[in-house]
């Protein structure tokens, strides 16, 4: 694998100068995103063009603690924040007027807006899920008592996924709260770090500490539930000794349904979960790979390298890793592709057309499920 090139990547002004916490893209704009980082800032970039436009800082909202969770609004004129200092808050992005709309009793850990009820739901350590309606005079439409401490959440369509501490999962319909639809334990048997949904709506992947990834669908009739599988990833063995990174971030593509795994070892893969196999790995990061996004249209991908105090403070001195924000554009790495023994690309899913041109052996392989 080739060295890390940063001018691959476009890199905007600015970044946070302590470990970026989450990294999300606009809904609307492919090329705007916020970052929220424990230096007590939310910052929100357009992203340029090497040669063609530079990338600008547009805003940045100033909190009073370290900010572990951000989010846009559905048509991404405002944003959405929270962290240690326990504040829901609201960012105009146009005005920089930031609003306050509430507090959970402990740190916020994650946050998801849905489009559909234009609704913000937040997680917090407090053990409560909470909707938000920043339309409202009252903004806290309701609170939802959870067993454990909330790491972290995510949804799709009207299906809410709730990770928690001591390997708890809660799975919701956001339309019927009173109590979850299931309540699972987590096929990994560390904390988990990372959740994410699949934009098909048939399951998600989550992660954990000891580097793994967990596939699960939500379908709880046996057939679909045996399609359910975790895998070893971001580990190396280095002079006979095996090491063993957190999964910090998981992201799944809008179109393909395949997904970005960003691990405190300096890299990121990209999976396909149907067939087990990975697509592609990036040249290794500077550092630690503490959050990973995929904008709107699916044709970039943004990394945020920044010390994930896996080794406490002790490793914070040692490393030296200065935080970094760099967006590449993304190719054929996202989609299945295989190779003809003559190095031809065979589609996804060939024609009956395309068929004809390969050869038998290159169809049985293009039969035979790839292994992780």
């Amino acid at each position: 694998m080739s060295n890390f090139d940063e001018l691959s990547y476009t890199t905007p002004p600015s970044p946070p100068f302590d470990s970026i916490s989450s990294i999300r893209y606009s809904p609307t704009n492919p090329d705007q995103l916020l970052v929220s980082s424990w230096d007590a800032t939310v910052r929100f970039y357009e992203i340029g063009e090497s040669g063609v436009k530079q990338s600008e800082a547009k805003a940045k909202f100033d909190h009073r603690a370290a900010v572990l969770a951000c989010s846009f609004s559905a048509d991404a004129s405002r944003a959405y924040s929270g962290g240690l200092d326990t504040s829901v808050r609201e960012l105009d992005l146009s005005t920089e007027k930031i609003t306050n709309l509430g507090t959970h009793n402990d740190s916020i850990s994650s946050m998801t807006f849905t489009r559909t009820s234009n609704t913000l739901i937040t997680g917090s350590w407090d053990r409560t899920v909470r909707f938000w309606d920043p339309r409202a005079a009252t903004p806290q439409q309701s609170m939802h008592s959870t067993p454990e401490r909330i790491y972290s959440i995510d949804h799709v369509n009207n299906t809410l996924v709730v990770a928690m501490a001591s390997r708890l999962f809660h799975i919701y319909d956001i339309r019927k709260m009173d109590k979850p639809a299931q309540e699972r334990e987590s096929s990994l048997k560390y904390m988990t770090r990372s959740l994410a949904c699949m934009p098909d709506g048939q399951g998600y992947a989550t992660a954990s500490v000891e580097g793994r990834i967990a596939v699960e669908y939500f379908d709880p009739a046996p057939a679909s539930q045996e399609k359910k599988y975790a895998f070893k990833c971001h580990r190396q063995t280095i002079n006979d000794v095996d090491h063993v990174w957190p999964v910090n971030s998981l992201a799944f593509h809008p179109v393909y349904n395949t997904f970005a795994s960003a691990g405190s070892d300096g890299t990121v893969s990209i999976w396909d979960h149907k067939v087990k196999k990975r697509l592609r790995q990036y040249p290794k990061y500077p550092g630690p790979v503490s959050a990973v996004a995929f904008n709107s249209d699916g044709s970039k991908i943004a990394v945020g390298v920044s010390y994930t105090w896996d080794e406490g403070e002790a490793g914070q001195k040692a490393s030296g890793i200065t935080p970094w924000i760099g967006v590449r554009k993304i190719g054929d790495e996202v989609k299945v592709m295989y190779r003809l023994k003559d190095s031809e690309d065979i589609p996804p899913s060939p024609t009956c057309k395309e068929r004809q041109h390969m050869t038998c052996s290159a169809l049985i392989w293009w039969l035979k499920p790839a292994e992780i």
